[in-house]
């Protein structure tokens, strides 16, 4: 029998060696609360996640290798997520300072908008962080490209993409379907991410060629209500690939994400590095390069203030890591004295 992970990325072989004994292979491609389905060498599985009984332990995203082991009254589970080679994650919207994984070992994010609406620069530049930051190459994706009156986006995605290959398309007439595809192949991974309505479903069902997902009507402010409410890892017919759908995303908070946020403000890094003093915050020191293109009008003052405040939100949120961290060595070496002196 052909083995059914194959099409999923890989032969079972190349993780042989990190298998515990008596354990399975397999790879998550959809997660709901507490079970996830897999795809095991004999096909779709629906098994329990063992983190959430195991504290501390990694939860299960969709993208993941898994080990997935039979427990008694339980039956199959997930016992050990194995190293991720890529992540696309946030911090998390309910939480101050933790690492929200919304997808693993993927190939390709797909930063997904609709031209039947604006599309903010700051919106387009934190979603391109959080594609860049993952590990897997960024791509700007606008849908809806058939509709008679659309939104002109060039001067937004053009001032803010950079070298991110952008692609038009419509699953009206087929536009750029072709692209997206030569993006992908065997055992590749491509993530949609952007807002709700923006045509993420409609997206994957043209490319799968049916309609396999559900899709809801825009309401007439523009704004697309949820129908996708999990994320599922889509296989392409023809070993193309895979797609994997997400739900619409409102919070789009960075995690440890500076490296991306330079890359994603090349410009203002480069201008940077002419700047008089070599940690310049670029909003009233003297000699700031940055400062001095915004007054001769060589720079949108409006993309400075995003670059500040988005590289002010990562700092504070490593200096509340450190403090945590320092807090926590305290706590420890307080409980061991206490220890010692029992």
């Amino acid at each position: 029998m052909t083995d059914q992970l194959l099409p999923y990325g890989v032969d079972r072989t190349a993780h042989r060696n990190e298998l515990s004994e008596g354990s399975e292979l397999a790879r998550v491609v959809r997660v709901d609360r507490g079970e996830c389905d897999v795809i095991t060498s004999n096909g779709r599985v629906r098994v329990m996640s063992d983190s959430v009984r195991a504290q501390g332990e990694t939860a299960p995203v969709t993208g993941d290798w898994v080990e997935i082991t039979v427990e008694d009254a339980v039956g199959p589970v997930v016992s050990r997520v194995l190293p991720r080679r890529t992540k696309v994650s946030r911090r998390d919207p309910a939480e101050r300072d933790i690492e929200q994984v919304l997808a693993s070992n993927i190939d390709v994010v797909g930063v997904v908008h609709g031209l039947d609406r604006p599309l903010p620069p700051g919106r387009l530049e934190r979603l391109l962080v959080l594609a860049r930051d993952s590990g897997a190459e960024p791509l700007v994706i606008l849908t809806k490209h058939d509709l008679p009156h659309k939104h002109d986006l060039r001067a937004v995605v053009e001032s803010v993409a950079g070298d991110t290959p952008v692609i038009a398309t419509s699953t009206v007439d087929g536009r750029g379907l072709d692209q997206l595809l030569g993006h992908l192949g065997p055992g590749r991974v491509m993530a949609l991410v952007g807002a709700s309505g923006v045509g993420k479903s409609s997206l994957v069902n043209a490319l799968v060629g049916h309609e396999l997902l559900a899709t809801g009507e825009v309401r007439g402010d523009a704004k697309g209500r949820h129908v996708t409410t999990a994320r599922e890892l889509v296989l392409l017919p023809g070993d193309a690939g895979m797609v994997l759908d997400t739900p619409g995303i409102r919070s789009i908070g960075l995690w440890e994400a500076e490296h991306a946020l330079d890359e994603v403000f090349g410009d203002l890094q480069e201008l940077a590095g002419s700047c008089r003093f070599g940690d310049c915050s670029h909003v009233s020191e003297p000699g700031c390069a940055i400062r001095s293109a915004v007054e001769s009008g060589e720079v949108d003052p409006l993309r400075v203030d995003r670059f500040t405040a988005m590289s002010s939100e990562l700092i504070a949120q490593r200096e509340r890591e450190e403090q945590r961290s320092r807090r926590n060595q305290k706590d420890g070496s307080r409980r061991s004295r206490r220890r010692r002196g029992n």
